[in-house]
């Protein structure tokens, strides 16, 4: 059997340079798609000046999303105010926003014929309002603009600034996510400027403002945790009314993130959804390349929105 890689996909995508290659478990493949799909989408995000976590984050799905013509918006810039140690966006003081970015997220969302369109952004905590008012603009111009097209946000904590949830509460995503990452006993060592409870308190705040609005959190594994403290941790979201839970691998991006623990078996995936289904989520997406946003397109068609 040939030797499989974890591939570098910014750098790849890029060509700037040769691909990063790390060896991994058998089951952590990508299939890497005709460049020209890929090309379009990046040629429409450069031609729009508009930026994605796909290639911040440095996604394993990458070439499979672009490739579909799809694309997770990363709005407010690329530099974020916080440090967490898995996370390849890089760490610092934001640029001014800049306020004709929502209708550019709009019209190239139009441009992709997307159905169901993810907009995220970097921490911002220098901003009185973390950036909310900037989420709600975007949410607005992508209303005007793809009337039919579903909305999900996925957002940062804002400091536990419940006027500053209440404002993208207000603007009526469809969808609100905002991601725990891990569970409480690792967030000192993987997020030490987050708080576990702060992020439950912001997604049982939402479906409080609307419950109308689906809510959506996503988890890290393979950084040390137990399958009792996942049990647990699914738990605490239901508590907290999350309606969706998404499941995936940590992958270390680079030279001096937090190295990988454990590298789960697609069968312990398999389980946790297993386990979330039966606990009352809505909807579990759970498997080791599951993201936050990855084929987020299909919640949408199974609860019969597009």
């Amino acid at each position: 059997m040939p030797e499989l890689f974890q591939i570098d996909v910014k750098l790849a995508v890029e060509g700037d340079v040769k691909p990063v290659v790390r060896k991994l478990p058998e089951w952590l493949t990508v299939r890497l798609p005709k460049r020209r799909p890929i090309e379009e989408v990046q040629d429409l995000m450069r031609s729009e000046r508009l930026v994605t976590v796909c290639e911040e984050a440095r996604c394993p799905n990458l070439w499979e999303c672009w490739s579909k013509k799809t694309a997770t918006f990363m709005i407010m810039g690329d530099t974020c105010t916080r440090s967490c140690r898995f996370c390849a966006v890089k760490t610092g003081r934001g640029e001014p926003l800049d306020p004709d970015e929502p209708r550019r997220v709009a019209e190239a969302t139009a441009a992709l014929g997307l159905r169901h369109v993810v907009v995220t952004s970097v921490n911002r905590d220098e901003l009185s309002d973390g950036g909310a008012h900037h989420f709600a603009a975007t949410i607005k111009a992508l209303r005007d603009e793809v009337p039919k097209t579903i909305i999900e946000v996925l957002t940062p904590d804002f400091l536990g600034n419940k006027e500053a949830i209440q404002t993208v509460v207000d603007a009526r995503p469809h969808v609100y996510n905002h991601n725990i990452e891990t569970v409480p006993r690792l967030y000192r060592k993987v997020r030490p400027q987050a708080r576990y409870q702060r992020s439950l308190d912001l997604l049982n705040y939402v479906k409080e403002a609307n419950s109308n609005i689906y809510s959506k959190s996503g988890l890290m594994v393979g950084l040390g945790e137990t399958k009792d403290e996942v049990v647990e941790l699914m738990k605490d979201l239901l508590a907290h009314r999350v309606d969706i839970m998404t499941i995936g691998q940590y992958l270390k991006p680079g030279k001096g993130y937090l190295d990988v623990e454990e590298y789960i078996h697609p069968d312990v995936f398999k389980e946790y959804q297993s386990i979330g289904e039966e606990l009352g989520f809505l909807y579990v997406a759970s498997g080791p390349f599951v993201r936050s946003s990855y084929n987020a397109v299909e919640f949408s068609e199974r609860m019969a929105l597009i």
